[in-house]
């Protein structure tokens, strides 16, 4: 028996890959030859192979490319072809907020290219174009009509219509018109591609679920739209394509009714837990201030960002043609293909929407703990603070991944975390190395598909007054190497990951010291004042992008960093698994920072008193000495730490060491606005 042959074009999509299953399972003399670009071969592969549906030996790939010269096929590749009698042409940017160029490219001289491989085979075309060649016609639009003068308001609107026009003018070809609705996902499984049409409403949607059940709820009846889900549109195209004698019609894949905002809400408000809706605003008083914002571009750009839909889908609100399917009805009589009711099958998109495309679903908790199955990384792993905080990230289920130079040290700390039942991994990296941090980001990403926390940990310090640094200028660069622009770097890798997640969160682990002012650090303080004022700066920037920064001011941290400083701390330190607490309440609770008790009080001394409070400072100064280093000195061994050498009074006054806040004092000080305890 002789084989039925098909070329599809875009037949990996959303649409394509089902029109070639629908092809394949309904047609069992059906050879499929699918358009496919070489990088999307592996894509190809998993369809034939994978899956209830595969497609097996009959689907074959066609190397080539929609935006290339006749399509990227030379003579010999359309000769192997041999007869063809169906090209499908399902291949299109189907993006309103594309590129024009790229739309202009792909939609009208792709097709351009489509037509001429049709007629060197001598194929009938199947030309899969849009309800949005209707524009913004007011009225009645069937399936005979095309050029009725009607507005083309964006380049997606323009190119399908210059694409529709080039198949209707070409001579001596045989085609079909195909004109779907807004295709949304499969009406049984509810899958989908991405987010487009109705799609745009769930997120604002998903923001109302969260008022109490009881609130009284009125929605304006506007957004209307056609709706039909993408296994109909797969269903009838190819019922259409196999009935005869229809060469040269059109046919309008659309439901009977159109849906508005209210008609979406309803249908999904029980899987959504949304409030009833008891009312309705007049339409007439809600679309002229949208209308008003889509001109108004600023006012456009700013409330699409926050309401996380595209600009460009403010400039078409509504739709105003009428579309009538009369071809299509007759044609499918009796095949039982018909369109589904959108409330019988609106479950089961909300649902999967909220599964596989909410944009803000990496921000959701697990059940089970904020940090469960959250991908955390933490800089300076290998010891002290980071090291604390990888074991308390991972004790409340999140998944390490831990970074430091040392790798022995960092295999240490995987082997004890996942000896206790937690997860973790080490990537041996130094933030100070711009390709080992980009090798380190793409491996992470590539291994385990996202970063949700980065916990920036790693840091230096030197103990050195300024006058004994006048000839060390590598001091203060080797310090804002790591605590600065080893930070920065980390963010600026993880960055574009996180806006395409919608979600990041920042702890940069800073210092008390940048509160009190703390002398001797001139390379230390001013490297972390600096990365908390990156990000005080980046965090106004991303707040739209739901990226988020978190500044710990942590307090003297029993460490290796502070050992040489051994009793001549000013402060008593607390210990890393102290800290680490801190770490995970930046993590768990986001606050923009985490101050202390103390460092607070010298944020007010030096706001209310900064005479008096430079006065102390400069009194600590003279009685806290340089580092041993600095002075030219041989380190204390263990032994005599316990009581370090005193001063000579005459060279280094003696100072008190402060104490600690008392309780009454932690209490007064917790009554300061914006700070986070």
């Amino acid at each position: 028996m002789a084989r039925m042959r098909y070329v599809v074009t875009g037949g990996t999509g959303f649409i394509g890959r089902r029109v070639v299953s629908q092809i394949l399972a309904t047609r069992d003399d059906a050879e499929v030859w699918v358009l496919v670009r070489r990088e999307s071969l592996e894509r190809f592969e998993r369809l034939a192979a994978d899956g209830e549906q595969a497609w097996g030996e009959r689907a074959k790939p066609l190397v080539g490319d929609l935006t290339s010269a006749r399509l990227g096929l030379n003579e010999d590749a359309v000769a192997e072809l041999g007869a063809v009698d169906h090209v499908v042409h399902c291949a299109a940017i189907y993006d309103i907020t594309a590129d024009e160029a790229a739309q202009r490219m792909a939609n009208v001289e792709g097709t351009r290219a489509v037509i001429e491989l049709a007629r060197d085979l001598d194929a009938t075309l199947h030309h899969v174009s849009s309800i949005a060649v209707a524009g913004t016609y007011r009225g009645k639009f069937t399936e005979d009509d095309f050029d009725v003068a009607q507005d083309l308001p964006t380049p997606y609107h323009q190119t399908k219509f210059e694409a529709e026009l080039l198949v209707r003018s070409a001579q001596g070809l045989r085609y079909r018109i195909y004109r779907p609705a807004v295709v949304v996902g499969d009406s049984r499984t509810g899958e989908m591609d991405k987010v487009d049409g109705p799609y745009y409403f769930f997120g604002v949607l998903a923001k109302l679920a969260r008022l109490p059940r009881i609130t009284p709820m009125a929605l304006p009846d506007t957004g209307r739209t056609n709706i039909v889900p993408v296994d109909f549109v797969a269903q009838a195209l190819v019922a259409l394509i196999h009935k005869p004698e229809r060469d040269g019609q059109t046919f309008h894949l659309t439901a009977p009714k159109t849906i508005g905002l209210r008609g979406i809400y309803r249908a999904v408000a029980r899987p959504a837990g949304l409030p009833p809706l008891l009312g309705s605003l007049p339409r007439s008083a809600a679309t002229p201030i949208v209308r008003a914002t889509g001109r108004a571009k600023i006012l456009r750009n700013m409330a699409a960002t926050q309401l996380g839909v595209p600009a460009e889908a403010l400039d078409v609100v509504d739709l105003f043609p009428t579309f009538t399917s009369d071809n299509t009805d007759e044609a499918l009589r009796g095949t039982g293909i018909t369109v589904p009711e959108f409330a019988s099958y609106a479950p089961q998109l909300w649902r999967y929407w909220a599964q596989n495309l909410d944009p803000d679903r990496a921000r959701r908790d697990d059940p089970a703990g904020p940090l469960v199955g959250k991908h955390v990384i933490i800089t300076g792993a290998s010891s002290g603070i980071g090291r604390a905080s990888a074991i308390a990230v991972a004790e409340r289920g999140g998944c390490v991944f831990a970074l430091a130079r040392n790798a022995e040290a960092l295999d240490e700390l995987i082997a004890e975390i996942r000896e206790a039942g937690g997860q973790a991994y080490a990537f041996t990296c130094d933030v100070t190395d711009s390709t080992s941090v980009e090798a380190t980001i793409k491996d992470i990403l590539g291994r385990f598909g996202h970063v949700d926390y980065l916990v920036n940990n790693a840091g230096r310090s030197i103990r050195r007054s300024v006058s004994a640094s006048t000839d060390r200028l590598h001091d203060y660069e080797r310090v804002m190497a790591v605590n600065y622009f080893g930070s920065v770097r980390m963010v600026l890798a993880l960055l574009p990951h996180w806006r395409e997640r919608r979600f990041g969160h920042v702890v940069n682990v800073s210092s008390a010291g940048v509160q009190a002012s703390s002398p001797k650090y001139s390379a230390y303080i001013p490297s972390k004042a600096a990365l908390d004022a990156f990000a005080e700066v980046v965090g106004s920037e991303t707040l739209s992008d739901h990226i988020t920064f978190t500044s710990i001011h942590m307090p003297l941290v029993k460490t290796p960093m502070i050992a040489p400083s051994q009793r001549l701390n000013p402060m008593p330190p607390i210990t890393a698994e102290h800290a680490a607490a801190m770490v995970v309440r930046g993590l768990v609770d986001k606050p923009a920072r985490i101050d202390t008790p103390v460092g607070t009080l010298a944020d007010v001394g030096l706001y209310f008193t900064p005479k008096l409070s430079r006065r102390v400072l400069h009194q600590i100064y003279l009685g806290y000495p340089d580092s041993a280093a600095a002075r030219g000195v041989t380190p204390a061994t263990p032994a005599t730490a316990r009581r370090p050498k005193r001063p000579a009074r005459a060279t280094v006054p003696r100072v008190r060491v402060p104490r600690a806040v008392t309780r009454p004092a932690k209490r007064a000080l917790r009554l300061v606005p914006g700070v986070h305890w």
